[in-house]
């Protein structure tokens, strides 16, 4: 077996479910959402990782980006344009845990965030506006004007 090497995995240790599961956390934490149970197991107490939702909207004047970004505080919020990309950051705290509370479930995710965005070829990025009120940041990306488009009337001798 010169040049090839065998591989034999553990079959004790394997367990293509587990394997399954892990990749469906990191796949949902990746696009945000909470992770899924698998099939019939109790659900834990947990705190997720997460990515605020955003749309984005596209009009003659400009790109609009709207994030969720439920109980964080404007302080805690930075929008950066570096190198051709809009950068959202921040963070939601964790709420201290009281000692005459019992927690149940804990489904909204807490920690830091980052959502990066590649700014549009029409976009001036050195004219980025942005407001955050209840919970919602709108960030208002004008078009250049360069990039609109210019109607010229053309006499026709």
């Amino acid at each position: 077996m010169s040049g090839l090497i065998h591989w034999e995995p553990f079959r004790a240790q394997l367990n293509p479910w587990r394997e399954l599961e892990d990749i469906q956390k990191r796949l949902s934490a990746m696009w945000g959402g909470a992770p899924a149970k698998a099939g019939g197991q109790k659900e834990s107490i947990a705190v997720a990782e997460w990515s605020p939702l955003v749309d984005i909207t596209e009009d003659e004047k400009e790109y609009l980006i709207k994030a969720e970004l439920p109980d964080i505080k404007k302080e805690h919020v930075k929008l950066t344009v570096h190198d051709n990309v809009l950068a959202i950051s921040g963070e939601r705290k964790y709420e201290k845990e009281e000692k005459d509370k019992k927690y149940h479930r804990v489904e909204r995710a807490y920690g830091s965030f980052l959502r990066s965005f590649t700014l549009p070829e029409d976009a001036d990025g050195s004219k980025v506006a942005a407001e955050f009120k209840d919970g919602i940041l709108n960030v208002h990306l004008p078009k250049s004007a360069q990039a609109k488009p210019k109607s010229i009337e053309v006499k026709i001798s």
